[in-house]
């Protein structure tokens, strides 16, 4: 049981926010690509430090990728996601932001969080986001290699955007992290899942949120660059908490069934599609107080009434061999053209085998085999509900 090194690799080429930075970041010497503040961090820990879109990022630890994700699944990890956009918005925006995605961001409570998604006129997903009511304003968090898109996008739309400058972003992720963060901030340990608070640390606002991207309870944390490595330090000095790379970041989201943007949604697919149907509530719905109004609303409606024709899925294909992205699966082991092609793939260490997900045709149910073709060869994989591992968020 294992990943091999183009797996870890791969893993890094598609890790969560990669993208190019806001002004100030630091540049790593001659090699053009930037530091996140911890980078000294995670020279000092053995990183192992790899280029991932602009930026120098540690793919892995001494641990090893296979490790840092089961030391995540049993105890907490804490990952550098400081490569991501910070932005706010003024309160007064709530209407103009919801233009421009189809969520419900004016029923939004205070100091609560929400999973949202730009939408295209043609209906695809152009970025997802996170987006938190923090009472006189909104702050966004965009995936790195959108950023520079979405907040261009943002600023044709919306008057006052502020790109937040001088913070990084941590997650901390695991069944430990409540009690390793509470240690530290007392009170994180009674928010609820999707909840939003700030707190004060040697003389710094901390800005947090019970989320992250792992299919674990945890926390993403928004530091002041002044005090992000102290703090990092302070949570990497309890037992239960270990530095985690890119490698093991992908392989947790697949697990949890998440998607990645670029990956498995992209300007081409739809949020029904995507499965992401949970994310449009039902003021944004037909018949809802704020029916479309969104980009692509025609066509998202549409599937939301009658269903998409494809839809994605996920898959465990038999034996050990991973079905990795790009591979095309077919409906028989012999003959036909494909019927889908995979988005993600990889070894899950907690489910102790391959997993991956793909589009395919809409009616076909759980529990059909499929064909995946790999150097020639097709072989069988088995349509599965998502996610791969059993999520376990505080409600």
């Amino acid at each position: 049981m294992g990943t091999d090194r183009g797996g870890i690799e791969r893993a890094a080429a598609r890790g969560i926010g990669a993208g190019e930075p806001a002004e100030g970041d630091d540049m790593a010497g001659d090699t053009g690509l930037r530091r996140t503040p911890l980078y000294d961090l995670h020279v000092e820990l053995g990183g192992k430090m790899v280029p991932f879109a602009g930026w120098d990022m540690p793919v892995q630890y001494p641990m090893g990728v296979l490790k840092e994700h089961l030391h995540t699944r049993a105890e907490a990890g804490l990952f550098d996601v400081s490569h991501m956009g910070q932005v706010i918005l003024p309160i007064s925006a709530v209407a103009a932001l919801e233009a421009l995605v189809p969520v419900d961001i004016a029923g939004l409570g205070l100091n609560r969080q929400r999973y949202a998604m730009f939408t295209n006129d043609q209906g695809g997903i152009l970025d997802d986001l996170m987006v938190t009511n923090r009472g006189d304003h909104l702050f966004l968090v965009v995936n790195a290699a959108c950023a520079e898109a979405d907040i261009a996008h943002l600023k044709a739309h919306i008057a006052d955007v502020t790109v937040v400058e001088g913070r990084g972003l941590l997650a901390l992720q695991g069944p430990a992290a409540e009690a390793a963060l509470d240690q530290l901030l007392p009170g994180a340990a009674a928010m609820r899942f999707m909840d939003s608070a700030t707190f004060l640390w040697k003389d710094q606002d901390l800005w947090v949120s019970r989320s992250g991207y792992t299919g674990e309870d945890g926390y993403e944390i928004s530091v002041p660059d002044p005090v992000i490595a102290d703090f990092a330090r302070a949570l990497l000095a309890q037992e239960a908490v270990a530095p985690i790379g890119l490698g093991a970041r992908d392989s947790l989201r697949l697990e949890a069934g998440l998607c990645l943007y670029g990956h498995d949604i992209d300007t081409a697919t739809s949020p029904v599609e995507a499965g992401l149907t949970w994310a449009i509530q039902k003021a944004r719905r037909e018949g809802g107080a704020r029916a479309g109004g969104f980009p692509g609303a025609e066509r998202i409606l549409r599937e939301l009434a009658e269903g998409p024709a494809r839809k994605r899925m996920g898959l465990r294909p038999e034996g050990r061999a991973p079905m990795r992205e790009g591979v095309e699966i077919f409906a028989k082991a012999e003959g036909g053209a494909p019927i889908g092609t995979v988005t993600s793939g990889g070894f899950g260490p907690s489910i102790e085998g391959p997993m991956a997900m793909a589009y395919l045709p809409a009616d076909l149910p759980d529990g059909t085999t499929v064909y995946g073709e790999i150097r020639g060869k097709r072989l069988p994989a088995r349509i599965v509900p998502l996610p791969f591992h059993p999520t376990r968020y505080k409600r």
